[in-house]
């Protein structure tokens, strides 16, 4: 057990601490390249625009993909404010006016994670709190993803007991996610920073189980450590 109770930071792992669709979706690609006949090489923004392509395609929502598709690049630039707030003079339409148009489409919905992402990385948590809760796709992997944000916005504010219970939710919309022993990963972290050593570790062993290929296995066992 923990001698002190000590704050553990997830920069500790390397891992970033927003739940990017950008992050998720090249993990994704990474472990699926045979089944997506992606090569190595191709550039990040195009591998992101054929997932919104078919997702849109898939809908039947043209629109809120062609806006989605050019409002992705400057989101990958880093231009949160922009991205949200689009490009008048490039007809460029906003993350938050694609939302309030299209939100109701998958599209839509996509576009509801990049609008709270871009809100969490200009620290404005509330703001995107509120846009993962909105979240209502019916994909597995973005349902994990609102609720992954959400557990990083709580962290951010220091709740981590609300934190970690909303990474576990996010781990149990899908076994098949690969993200899944991250997001179990950072529960444990976050239950490591209040004292729920019990429960970290029962979380750290679970990984270890059912999840040994990954790399998040590896990880587990200097926190183990700490608990043991």
């Amino acid at each position: 057990m923990l001698a002190k109770h000590k704050k553990i930071s997830r920069k500790e792992i390397k891992q970033d601490t927003m739940v990017t669709l950008y992050y998720k979706f090249i993990g994704f690609c990474n472990e699926n390249l045979k089944v997506l006949s992606i090569s190595a090489g191709i550039a990040v923004a195009v591998v992101i625009g054929y997932f919104i392509y078919n997702n849109a395609r898939n809908s039947s929502n043209e629109a809120a993909n062609y806006a989605l598709t050019k409002v992705i690049k400057i989101y990958n630039a880093g231009a949160y404010q922009q991205a949200i707030k689009g490009d008048a003079g490039s007809k460029i339409m906003g993350l938050e006016q694609i939302v309030k148009e299209y939100g109701s489409s998958e599209s839509g919905e996509a576009a509801k994670i990049f609008l709270a992402n871009s809100y969490y990385h200009l620290k404005k948590y509330d703001l995107a709190l509120k846009s993962y809760e909105d979240f209502g796709g019916s994909s597995e992997y973005f349902k994990g993803a609102a609720l992954a944000g959400q557990a990083a916005c709580y962290e951010a504010q220091n709740n981590f007991e609300k934190a970690g219970d909303l990474y576990m939710k996010a781990a149990k919309v899908s076994s098949e996610n690969v993200l899944t022993p991250q997001y179990m990963l950072f529960a444990g972290i976050n239950y490591l920073n209040i004292g729920k050593n019990d429960e970290a570790k029962e979380i750290f062993m679970a990984i270890k189980k059912d999840h040994a290929k990954s790399a998040y296995s590896r990880e587990v066992e200097r926190y183990l450590s700490l608990v043991e």
